[in-house]
């Protein structure tokens, strides 16, 4: 029963990361942005009216907006597409998820600026723009260095069931896969009736916590090593952080993504000074 499972997950993974998806994906983006911008200008000069879109349209820039939407739904599909490849490289993209967030948040405060003339009324969504591009920007070059850790690890103990393991990331990632689909499609339904999208990331990440703590507790089937376990454990933290940090106030959530990136940064230091340590004790003894 499991086989036809891991086959139709294979199978969206060669579809979704195809070349003529991914060139399909770049021209919607940019009919997206196109369409939108028109609407934009349509609507801010009273020459067309959707109704009670009206205020999602009235700003000149929101196309901006609706185009990151769309990138960061993307980039969630890829999340789940990486999930059983690697859990380091997993975490890594909700990282930079995380930065496009907050780079995204930074653009929907510019797609709401309607006068560029007067610092009185543009001071509070300038610092909102500066906050969160820079926060993005930090979040960026700390996961860089992270990667650049990561890739110096090497485990030297190999599961000795690896092939299964991988199965068992796979249905979750298809169970991963499904909530995506659920959940946007019950904004979809929303933004339909009410005419406000929800931008559920919060969610997702939620089902993604759950499906992380799974897979820990998975890996105690391999492994018993208490660095692995530590170190898989910890990313289930930083996952939870990042969703908290989706959550909080302004200014506040950039502050928790950062020391997460951080927490992250020195957890792979920490593992990969460990383990050069490990290794060296074994060749000597």
């Amino acid at each position: 029963m499991i086989k036809p499972i891991i086959k139709l997950f294979d199978r969206q993974v060669l579809f979704w990361e195809s070349p003529k998806t991914i060139q399909r994906i770049s021209s919607f983006l940019v009919i997206a942005f196109i369409v939108c911008g028109v609407c934009s200008s349509l609507v801010y000069y009273e020459i067309l009216s959707v109704g009670q879109f009206n205020n999602l349209f009235e700003h000149p820039f929101f196309a901006i907006e609706v185009a990151f939407t769309i990138l960061l739904i993307l980039e969630l599909l890829s999340l789940i597409f990486v999930l059983p490849k690697s859990v380091a490289r997993s975490l890594g993209k909700q990282f930079e998820l995380l930065s496009l967030i907050f780079l995204r948040d930074a653009f929907k405060e510019f797609s709401h600026l309607d006068n560029f003339l007067l610092w009185g009324d543009t001071k509070t969504t300038i610092q909102s723009m500066l906050i969160h591009s820079f926060g993005a920007l930090a979040i960026f070059a700390i996961m860089g260095s992270t990667q650049r850790l990561n890739s110096k690890i090497r485990l030297s103990e190999t599961y000795v069931n690896q092939t299964q393991f991988v199965r068992i990331k796979k249905l979750l990632a298809l169970f991963l896969l499904i909530s995506f689909f659920l959940i946007g499609f019950r904004d979809v339904i929303v933004f339909l009736h009410t005419g406000r999208y929800l931008h559920s990331f919060e969610t997702f990440y939620t089902v993604l916590i759950f499906t992380d703590i799974i897979i820990v507790l998975v890996a105690l089937r391999y492994t018993i090593n208490y660095y692995r376990v530590f170190r898989y454990t910890a990313f289930v933290l930083a996952t939870i952080l990042i969703r908290i940090s989706l959550t909080i106030e302004p200014y506040y959530n950039v502050a928790l993504g950062i020391l997460a990136s951080l927490f992250v940064l020195i957890l792979a230091m920490a593992y990969n000074y460990t383990q050069r340590w490990l290794t060296k004790r074994e060749l000597t003894t």
